[in-house]
Order: C-alpha cells, then sequence, then structure tokens
C-alpha cells in the first residue's frame, strides 16, 4: 500500500481532532520573540480557532498525532472497531508542520492530542517528543497544549508539562458507571489519579518558581478536561456536580463539555440521536455562574427540571431567578455586588460599572439599560430611583414573557 501524502494524512487527522473541544489557550504565559531570538509567540491575530476568555484570538493548528487506537471506547469514532480511513504522522512531521504554518501566519500555537497505538507509554513518548522538539531545538515559543494519556506512565505525563503551556487529561465521562459500560479500557481512579499528579506538579512548579529565578516552567496555563454529554443517562446535575468537584480537587482551569454526536457504525448502546446543542451551551453558562457569578453547584442544581436537566429554552441563571422570586426585586442603589449579580441580564461588567456608579449618582432605570442588551429581561428583578416592578416579578406567565422568541427561518429571506 502507497504512503498516504502529508496532505492527506493532515485532511484526516484535522478532521479527526474536531471532536475534542478543549483547546483554548487562555492563562498561558506571554511570550514573543522580539530581539530576534527564538520564533513564535503566544499572542497575536490569525485563523481564528479559538477564543480567550480576554477576547483574544488564538489560531491552533489541531490535529491527532494519530487515528488508530488500541481502545475500542463506543462513542469514539476513532475505536479500534471503527471503520475510517486510518493515518499517522511521526513527531518530526508535525514540528514541519507546525513551523511552516507559523511562518505563513496560519496559527499561533499547536493542540496535539492522539489515539492510542502500540501502547499508552510509546504514544505518550511520541507527544512528548514532538513538544521537546519544537521547544528544545526550534525554540519555538508560541502556544502548544497537549493532550495527555491517564494510562501511560506518571514521569511521562510529566515530562508534557516541561514543554506544553497547557495539559489536559479529559474525564470522558460524567459517571463512573458510564465510563464502565461506554470506555471499558479506561479507568476513573486512574484518570482522577493522573490530573491529582499533574495538580500537584503544577502547584510544586509555583512555588519553585517563588524561591529559584530560573525554575523550569511547568504547564503554565494549567489543566482542564473535557465530559462528552448526551452519549450516558447523566442528567446536567450530574455533570454539574462533577464539575465542581473536579475543579475544586483538581483546580483545573476549564471544564469543556462535547455534546455526543452518532458516528457511522456506532454501538448499541449509544443514542440514536444527538441531544440539542444548546443543552451543551446551557451546560457551558452554568460553569459560568460558578465561576464567575458566586453561584454553588447546589444552587446551579436548583434550576434544573424534574428530569435533572436545565432547562433549554431559557439560561440557568434566570430559571434560578424564577424558582426564588422571594429573593427579588433587588434595589440597583443599594444591593451587594453577590445580590446583583444574580439578577438576569446582568453580566460582571454591567454589575462593577453599577456599584461604580452609584458612588457618584442615584441610578435610574435609564442608566441601568445602557449597561445591558436587554433591560426587558432585567426589570422584573431590579428596583431604580424611577421603576419598580410592583407585581411584574410575581405573573404567573413571567417565564413566557422573558424566554426567547422562537423564529422560522424563511429559505429564501434577503
Amino acid at each position: 500500500m502507497s504512503q498516504k501524502s502529508i496532505i492527506d494524512r493532515l485532511a484526516i487527522l484535522a478532521d479527526a481532532a474536531k471532536y475534542d473541544a478543549s483547546c483554548a489557550s487562555s492563562g498561558t504565559a506571554k511570550k514573543n520573540s522580539l530581539g530576534g531570538k527564538g520564533i513564535g509567540s503566544t499572542e497575536g491575530m490569525g485563523i481564528c480557532h479559538a477564543y480567550a476568555p480576554d477576547g483574544r484570538c488564538i489560531s491552533l493548528l489541531k490535529l491527532l498525532l494519530t487515528n488508530h487506537c488500541i481502545f475500542d471506547c463506543h462513542y469514539c469514532i476513532n475505536r479500534k472497531s471503527s471503520n475510517v480511513e486510518r493515518a499517522r504522522f511521526t513527531p518530526q512531521e508535525i514540528v514541519d508542520l507546525t513551523l511552516s504554518f507559523y511562518r505563513r501566519n496560519y496559527i499561533e500555537g499547536l493542540f496535539l492530542s492522539s489515539g492510542i497505538i502500540k501502547s499508552s507509554n510509546h504514544t505518550m513518548e511520541q507527544l512528548v517528543e514532538t513538544a521537546r522538539i519544537l521547544r528544545e531545538e526550534h525554540d519555538f515559543r508560541g502556544y502548544i497544549h497537549l493532550k495527555t494519556i491517564p494510562e501511560a506512565d506518571p514521569e511521562l505525563v510529566h515530562q508534557a508539562g516541561l514543554y506544553a503551556d497547557r495539559v489536559s487529561i479529559n474525564v470522558e465521562l460524567p459517571t463512573d458507571s458510564g465510563l464502565v459500560k461506554l470506555a471499558p479500557d479506561k479507568n476513573a481512579q486512574q484518570i482522577e489519579g493522573a490530573m491529582g499528579g499533574m495538580k500537584m506538579a503544577i502547584r510544586q512548579a509555583k512555588d519553585e518558581k517563588k524561591r529559584f529565578r530560573h525554575a523550569p516552567r511547568f504547564a503554565p496555563a494549567g489543566q482542564s478536561t473535557q465530559m462528552i454529554v448526551g452519549a450516558d443517562a447523566a442528567t446536567d446535575a450530574d455533570i454539574v456536580g462533577k464539575a465542581s468537584r473536579l475543579y475544586d480537587n483538581f483546580r483545573l482551569r476549564r471544564v469543556y463539555y462535547s455534546a455526543f454526536s452518532p458516528i457511522p457504525d456506532a454501538s448499541a448502546v449509544l443514542p440514536l440521536k444527538r441531544p440539542p446543542l444548546i443543552r451543551e451551551h446551557r451546560l457551558y453558562q452554568s460553569d459560568w455562574l460558578m465561576r464567575f457569578y458566586g453561584y454553588q453547584p447546589s444552587e446551579v442544581m436548583q434550576a434544573t427540571e424534574a428530569d435533572g436537566n436545565l432547562p433549554l429554552d431559557i439560561d440557568p441563571k434566570l430559571a434560578w431567578a424564577l424558582k426564588f422570586r422571594e429573593r427579588f426585586p433587588v434595589d440597583v442603589n443599594r444591593a451587594s455586588r453577590e445580590d446583583l449579580l444574580r439578577v438576569p441580564g446582568l453580566g460582571v461588567k454591567a454589575v462593577n460599572q453599577i456599584v461604580a456608579s452609584r458612588r457618584h449618582r442615584t441610578l435610574r432605570l435609564d442608566d441601568v439599560a445602557r449597561l445591558t442588551v436587554s433591560i426587558t429581561k432585567v426589570r422584573p428583578f431590579i428596583c431604580a430611583l424611577d421603576w419598580r416592578p410592583v407585581m411584574l416579578t410575581d405573573r404567573a406567565d413571567l417565564r413566557a414573557l422573558l424566554a426567547p422568541k422562537r423564529e422560522q427561518l424563511e429559505l429564501f429571506s434577503a
């Protein structure tokens, strides 16, 4: 059989990497090649592949080392029993591709994952070697995100942190029972053990950096993980609880959610349909509530419906507010920052501006309207100098009034 060309393999392995959502590059240390030293940077603009929370556009070459795999996870299109076209890169080929794309200003970094070929240790060695060549032989200073393999030797996983800005270890599924059923080759304790080891290594590196100026950098952008949504029977309440424990136990920078996507020749244990993409979006919103708005996991769970899932027609923050109407309305001129963050329609930036502005003047409804996209959503939950919602907050049809209107798209609209 003839060897596939680089372009053919790139098409296969870039397409195979699209199912991995955890490729944002926020949190890395700023590096550049000013002064003629090194090559690459972690900043700049290019082809957009991911956005950092501060709004920076990060372009990443995102691909797999190989889509061959000795594991047989039911939900994975690259499982060993899957009838897909296979391809493989060598570490040097990925290095050449990365540098070639970077010099053309197509990318600013590399996101590299892989199927398991031969063994977990062999695959991890190949991933680490790719990053090592970029860093040590080419002095590449762009962003590198390595997807590590929890089944590999801990020393190999540790080496990944010495070369990568961010590392990630996927927990795959929200529940242990789901993992046993759908990914029999994986072990929940082994996955969390690897995450715990990475957490300790990151903490130790930070301590050493404080004491020793030239201490080696180690995964400065931290670690992340990813969960598949909708492949098993886990509810949104289960997923929120799992994400919260992961944040607390392993100090993760991000938990990513990936809606299950049906695959060719799928196992009979998998759902026939993919979950609505809006469910994935609601989980990201709930994640934001816990990370930036001060909500406890139990409070986010209170926003779920009777089936344990978040409502799809309204966001989790509004769902929580409608369930706890006795907490509203709040006075924008007197309420604490924590209470203002609970108001549907008010983001962190708007709340900070309200708190700063009311030191100098008493705020009216129009003042609040200038700080938010939709004052209609905010009005039932606040009081201002010239506004009180009276009975609006307690209306039985308030949810219907605030839910986004569904619109039928026109096939031939201009």
